[in-house]
């Protein structure tokens, strides 16, 4: 038997609000009925991240909400899982390069080319990128935001440069908390 689940939208619909209430935002919602066991994933996301706590507190908020609307047959169950957005997942709204500011990323534009850099202020339809050329002193590289086509978290495992810090307009002490 597939389970009648509800659909992306209608779960979204559903958790935005008290997601929103504890402070943090639904990013995604992927619905997967012919799974097995079917699957509801909710993807959060919050400014200061989703540690193991939150994630938590929002699955048992979510379980209860979709408990209020669940109209499947007990034999007919779903997993749910809530997780947060990951660094492999691309930056593709205003909300994703203010969370992350001070982040090394690699972005692809529109011509094709690619640019690594630290992520900046951003704004007005432009993302300011630190770069660094080969020896040269950091720069603040200026990018239509329309010309980004994807934009990835990159993984660092050396502390990052102070001055492209500062550049980016984050405090070393924000980035060691």
């Amino acid at each position: 038997m597939v389970a009648l689940l509800p659909s992306p939208q209608q779960v979204t619909e559903l958790l935005e609000a008290e997601f929103a209430r504890a402070g943090y935002d639904v990013d995604e919602v992927v619905v997967s009925s012919q799974a097995r066991p079917p699957r509801i994933v909710v993807v959060a996301d919050g400014d200061g991240g989703l540690d193991l706590d939150a994630l938590g507190t929002l699955s048992r908020l979510a379980s209860d909400l979709l408990d209020q609307i669940d109209e499947t047959p007990d034999e007919a169950t779903y997993v749910l899982e809530v997780t947060s957005r990951g660094v492999d997942r691309p930056l593709t709204t205003e909300r994703h390069f203010r969370r992350a500011q001070g982040r090394k990323v690699e972005v692809t534009l529109t011509d094709g080319s690619q640019v690594v850099g630290r992520v900046g202020e951003h704004g007005d339809g432009v993302l300011r990128l630190v770069v660094t050329d080969r020896g040269a002193a950091p720069k603040i590289r200026e990018l239509p935001v329309d010309d980004v086509v994807n934009a990835v978290v990159q993984v660092e495992f050396s502390p990052p440069n102070p001055l492209e810090l500062e550049l980016a307009g984050v405090s070393v002490e924000e980035v060691e908390e």
